[in-house]
């Protein structure tokens, strides 16, 4: 047995606690349990940790207490010390002599793993929870947090991880108090009187349970653990709460914390077993800090028996005279070997899985606790790939979760299920300067009045109901100030962009009124959403009543489609001219006759009083669509004329912004708008053509005088101020022209998102944006605004109708071409034999208008049947017979032609007659 146990060889290890916290009293308790039991379970091990335990509880006495270690008890690992600002200088004593410092208890951000290589944490880092903390306050909607902590290393640490988590969630740090630890009841009472005069209730406390617990109890006397209020702590307190005792936990009723996860195991409750049998159950409280510390000697034994060395793991080494005290410094031989085979070693501890990534412990998940009767109850976990979850073991949500509705409901301050809406009417703070418009027209969208009592400003109106109808949606309150800008012309008055440069100056915070929103005004400060849509429209006279005109009746078609209406009928005319001439005497007689004729029938169409009958299919192809035209053409006329004689039409004097400029009439514009930047650098009108005015009455005398009289032409403005100018004169103006669109109407406001948020629930509530509407615009519906439309032209245009006179002279021309084809095909030959000698085009040209103008030799319907008898036809007959031998023999083809036409003409009882005047060729004519 005595062999055995020299072959063991002792690695010694400092320890460096504050034994009269509850952290190093707890850990003191844990750290001979882990070395019992780890030893217990590896009897084969040839290494054994062999530990000086040291007691120090400030900053100068830790760094003594560590060079003390290394150069008299030659360590080669310290576990310590506990508190951040002592790592600090423990560290670097430890960088010096390479010896690795373990801390499980030094969680503050500021003590970086990275930059310092000896420095081990088996311990969490704080910033791991404050995402995490930043999750339940978005969880809840709130907006605003106030952040208390302990002013020392591991108080000020967390505070910069805490405020880029809260600016990820759009949670705004409203104010930071710190406290140090020397500070008395007196002051931290001052210090709290502070922060109830806030409008801010959401409290976040990060500070040590000694502190801590001080301050709970202040603030409960104070009132401040009641009904409103909402307080969330770090794990620095909510880890440590058994340890304070009753009274403690008692002022702490209501307060959420948040606090490291650690799973049920065999050997969690093995180790809970042996502390309530242990003598130290009794006055110390067991922690995570203990379960920490006990995991930490046996990674560091593992560690420590993984690591070849000799008997001497000490030597002496002279780094030069650093300070005058201290001119000689031992280092270790094997602590790097330590600290690497520290950071690989993984096992599963008390506290979890222990795994070290950067020299630090890694977090899984963290457990949310609610103080509740003297007790702390889970009411739900965060982990980081799952945000809040109901209980661990889930499968992986799709999202990361901020639903409260994860969580169970808590009891909050003041024993109440209600959820603190985070913020109250302060009793005294900064109030927000809101800078108001004064003018003096459009008044239903904003009035400023002065009361002549208490000489404060009264501002009613649509825009500022409005504003206050999100204020009263936000959960926290905004103090304000309203400040009057005047806006005009008058010496010392401003414009728009000119009050709301004044919020980038920082002379105000915010803009409310009837302000349009525009790109270069972004630049100089930031838009809510629009929470009404605006354009910039033109406002003309409108013309008199057209049913005053002696030339109405002109009016329901343009010129070009009377013009072409007009062609048609001559053309059409002209057509059934054509194809009726040769074989209707209706359509021969003298040229003047016949000119009379074509115009006659042409238009006695319009009114379907034509007297002339058609003998031709081809005319009546022709006919029947034109007939199709006009009785479309007819009704249209019809129906547009009896619209203007009978509904009131209103046109406006001008149509165009380039009839302005034209005419070099003078604009109009609401006096400090942005519409004159739009007139000048948009529509390039001349600055000195451009008019400023400001009421409604204004608008009115200048568009009645009209530009030739020291008025206006057309006045531009913005939706809102043209709605409200023509519901009080409607019936002399109206809108005109394209519109110009803005991106509407909005407040400048450095709470964009939250006031954004409001308006559109304010604009998404029917009921409660038609009340406004109807409280302030009552007037606009007299005039029906939205029925009111710019109107361009009354008439009839071709472009309407084009697809008929396209149909009607194709029939025309398919028509003429089959007519003049047969009539070629027919004649052509006579011709070319009469003329077979001459080569003249132009007189075989002539010759075939002789034969077109002579009558058709083809049978055609006489006006009275009955009078057809046999002896007529023998008449016709003789005619033929008479005509000279030559002129027979030459048209011989022609004549059997008649002759059988006639045969069949008697067999038919006579209902056909012969043409007369048969000329077979031009020498009879």
């Amino acid at each position: 047995m005595r062999n055995f146990a020299e072959t063991k060889t002792s690695v010694h290890v400092g320890v460096i606690l504050d034994l009269t916290s509850p952290v190093g009293s707890v850990a003191n308790a844990c750290i001979p349990m882990a070395i019992s039991d780890f030893y217990a379970a590896h009897p084969n091990f040839r290494t054994r940790l062999f530990l000086h335990l040291r007691d120090s509880d400030d900053v100068l006495g830790a760094a003594f207490t560590a060079i003390e270690l290394i150069d008299e008890e030659k360590v080669n690992a310290i576990m310590g010390p506990q508190r951040s600002m002592q790592a600090r200088f423990v560290i670097e004593v430890g960088q010096k002599a390479q010896v690795p410092i373990i801390s499980f208890s030094a969680t503050s951000p500021s003590l970086s793993t990275t930059q310092n290589p000896f420095f081990v944490r088996t311990a969490l880092n704080d910033s791991t929870q404050a995402k995490a903390i930043a999750t339940i306050v978005q969880a809840y909607r709130w907006h605003e947090i106030i952040l208390i902590y302990e002013d020392t290393e591991y108080g000020s640490g967390l505070i910069p991880y805490l405020a880029d988590e809260f600016q990820q969630f759009d949670v705004r740090v409203t104010s930071r108090f710190s406290i140090s630890q020397s500070s008395s009841k007196l002051r931290i009472l001052k210090m709290l009187n502070k922060v109830m005069v806030l409008q801010t209730r959401v409290i976040v406390v990060h500070m040590t349970s000694s502190l801590g617990s001080e301050l709970f109890l202040i603030a409960k006397e104070a009132g401040m653990i009641s009904e409103g209020y909402a307080w969330i702590i770090t794990d620095g307190l909510s880890s440590l709460l058994d340890p304070m005792g009753a009274e403690v936990i008692g002022s702490m009723q209501g307060v959420l914390g948040i606090r490291p996860y650690i799973p049920n195991s065999k050997s969690l409750e093995n180790f809970k077993r042996k502390w309530k049998s242990g003598i130290h159950s009794n006055s110390t409280k067991l922690n995570i800090f203990g379960f920490w510390a006990y995991d930490t000697v046996w990674a560091l034994a593992k560690a420590v028996e993984m690591v070849r060395h000799e008997s001497s793991s000490v030597m002496e080494q002279n780094y030069g005279r650093n300070t005058s005290q201290f001119p000689y410094r031992k280092v270790s031989k094997i602590g790097r070997m330590i600290r690497n085979r520290l950071l690989k070693t993984k096992f599963k501890g008390l506290s979890g899985d222990f795994c070290l990534v950067k020299g630090q412990l890694q977090s899984s998940a963290f457990e949310i606790i609610n103080v509740v009767d003297n007790e702390e109850k889970v009411i739900g976990y965060w982990t980081p790939r799952n945000g809040l979850t109901g209980e661990l073991g889930k499968p992986e949500k799709a999202a990361y979760s901020t639903s409260m509705y994860e969580l169970k409901p808590p009891t909050w301050p003041g024993n109440t299920k209600a959820i603190p809406r985070g913020w109250t009417t302060p009793v005294s703070g900064k109030k927000l300067r809101i800078g108001v418009p004064v003018k003096p027209g459009f008044d239903a969208y904003l009035k400023v009045e002065r009361d002549p009592y208490t000489n404060e400003s009264i501002v009613t109106g649509f825009s500022y109901d409005v504003f206050l109808e999100a204020l009263a949606l936000l959960t926290f309150a905004v103090p304000h100030k309203l400040i009057p800008f005047t806006i005009g012309s008058k010496q010392g008055a401003g414009t728009y962009n000119e009050l709301l440069y004044q919020v980038k100056l920082q002379n105000f915070d915010a803009a409310v009124g009837d302000v349009t929103i525009l790109a270069n005004r972004s630049q100089y400060v930031d838009f809510t959403l629009p929470y009404l849509q605006s354009h910039v429209s033109m406002v003309v006279k409108i013309k008199d009543d057209e049913r005053k005109n002696m030339w109405i009746f002109l009016k329901p078609l343009n010129w070009d489609l009377w013009l072409t209406t007009g062609a048609a009928f001559i053309c059409t005319g002209l057509v059934v001219w054509v194809l009726e001439h040769r074989i209707n005497n209706e359509f021969r007689g003298s040229p003047q006759q016949q000119v009379g004729t074509v115009f006659w029938f042409s238009f006695s169409i319009l009114v379907f009083a034509h007297r002339e009958k058609i003998m031709n299919n081809l005319s009546r192809f022709v006919l029947i669509i034109w007939i199709f035209v006009v009785l479309i053409l007819t009704q249209s006329y019809t129906a547009s004329l009896a619209s203007m004689l009978t509904v009131q039409r209103l046109q406006p004097t001008l149509i165009d912004v380039n009839e302005l400029k034209k005419n070099g009439d003078f604009v109009g514009y609401e006096t400090g708008s942005f519409v004159k930047d739009l007139l000048v650098k948009q529509l390039n009108f001349d600055e000195s053509k451009l008019r400023n005015y400001g009421t409604a009455e204004d608008f009115d005398e200048a568009l009645s005088k009209g530009s030739q009289n020291g008025g206006v032409g057309a006045i531009f403005g913005a939706k809102h101020c043209v709605e409200l100018f023509l519901a009080k004169y409607c019936d002399k103006y109206m809108t005109a022209g394209p519109t110009y669109k803005t991106d509407g109407l909005g407040f400048g406001s450095p709470l964009v998102a939250y006031i954004s948020r409001a308006i559109l629930s304010v604009t998404e509530n029917k009921a409660k944006m038609d009340a406004l509407e109807q409280k302030y615009f009552s007037q606009l519906n007299a005039c029906q605004l939205d029925q009111r439309t710019t109107i361009s032209s009354d008439s009839l245009s071709l472009y309407s109708f084009g697809g008929l006179f396209i149909i009607t002279a194709v029939a025309s021309v398919c028509s003429l071409i089959i007519y003049l084809s047969k009539f070629l095909q027919s004649h052509w030959t006579t011709v070319h034999t009469v003329h077979q000698d001459s080569s003249s085009v132009w007189s075989k040209i002539r010759e075939l208008v002789k034969h077109f103008d002579h009558q058709s030799p083809y049978p055609v319907p006489v006006r009275d049947v009955n009078a057809t008898s046999t002896s007529q036809i023998v008449e016709a007959l003789v005619d033929v017979e008479n005509t000279p031998s030559s002129s027979r023999t030459s048209n011989q083809s022609a004549d059997n032609v008649v002759v059988d036409n006639i045969t069949r003409s008697s067999s038919n009882e006579g209902a056909y007659n012969v043409v007369d005047n048969i000329t077979p060729s031009s020498s009879n004519v």
